[in-house]
């Protein structure tokens, strides 16, 4: 049986013990065990920031469109700058959205990271952007990126042209967080080649666990043939909707498969993420009392805690 067979099985099956006896149909009752049915670890506050610096890369891969994988990138660097760490964010998606969620207008950008990849005569530092968030910076692309994919093609060690781009700024920050375009071409495969650890965010629904096995199995050739360092630092589920019981059994399935390496944390579903979006500012800033702002809060104390040296 394959991966994705393996946490299909029983989905909608009759196995719904997790559920509260008093529950009301289509509810979850998490108790002291939170939404991953796991008992709640006790994740300490975030260390202070490392005095030496040499960024942790860290991709957000997922093929699968709208999983929240953007909304992740940019509220988790905000979390962790609050933590003092230097935070720089890598749109690296042609549609741009993780430059129009911060508030750049991708259709005037004079340079992105499309010129990084592909001329030299582009320094790195005039492309990227400080960001309203202290402590954050941005580096922008827009729908040209799509256009390096082809073009990629015909570059040698083509696998290695965004490592050589973040290379020359790992010194000057913390981390590094890449907002991979939700495909598993090119693109993909560079930000995999130079990022230390990857972050899957996974929606808590059915179709979105088709994909994880694939992006699994790239991950494992990407560690084989170009990167032996990568290492999944964990899934972190999003847009978990705690009504319903559909969400819970997704989860079910996915830490039966993946274990200690689905994050504790868990997004939950609020109409506050897209109106941060909407506002150009990560939720911490637009609503920083709201339970999705201290959601990523604790998410950045988890990686951090998984990740020492961040």
């Amino acid at each position: 049986m394959s991966s994705v067979e393996e946490m299909q099985s029983g989905l909608f099956g009759p196995d719904r013990s997790r559920q509260s006896a008093g529950a009301d149909a289509g509810e979850v009752d998490a108790g002291e065990y939170g939404p991953t049915g796991r008992p709640l670890p006790d994740i300490p506050p975030a260390p202070p920031a490392p005095e030496n610096t040499h960024a942790v890369i860290i991709a957000m891969c997922n093929q699968k469109g709208g999983v929240g994988k953007t909304t992740t990138t940019i509220n988790l660097g905000a979390a962790l700058a609050e933590t003092g760490r230097a935070v720089l964010l890598v749109d690296f998606d042609p549609q741009g959205s993780l430059s129009v969620g911060l508030g750049v207008n991708p259709h005037t950008l004079d340079r992105s990271v499309y010129n990084l990849l592909l001329g030299r005569e582009v320094a790195i530092e005039d492309v990227i952007q400080a960001t309203a968030t202290p402590g954050m910076d941005l580096l922008p692309a827009n729908i040209d990126l799509s256009a390096a994919e082809v073009q990629l093609v015909s570059e040698v060690a083509r696998e290695h042209t965004l490592k050589r781009v973040l290379d020359k700024v790992r010194h000057v920050y913390d981390v590094i967080l890449i907002d991979c375009a939700p495909s598993l071409g090119l693109l993909t495969v560079n930000a995999l080649t130079c990022a230390d650890r990857v972050i899957i965010p996974l929606e808590a629904e059915f179709f979105a666990l088709r994909g994880v096995a694939l992006l699994e199995d790239t991950i494992a050739k990407v560690r084989e043939r170009i990167n032996p360092d990568l290492e999944l630092l964990g899934i972190v589920a999003t847009r978990f909707d705690t009504r319903t019981l559909h969400s819970r059994e997704v989860m079910d399935r996915v830490v039966e498969r993946f274990g200690d390496r689905v994050f504790h944390t868990v997004i939950r579903r609020t109409v506050r993420f897209p109106e941060a979006s909407a506002a150009g500012e990560p939720i911490t800033a637009y609503a920083p009392d709201s339970a999705g702002a201290e959601q990523y809060r604790l998410l950045a104390r988890e990686v951090l805690l998984r990740c020492p040296g961040a």
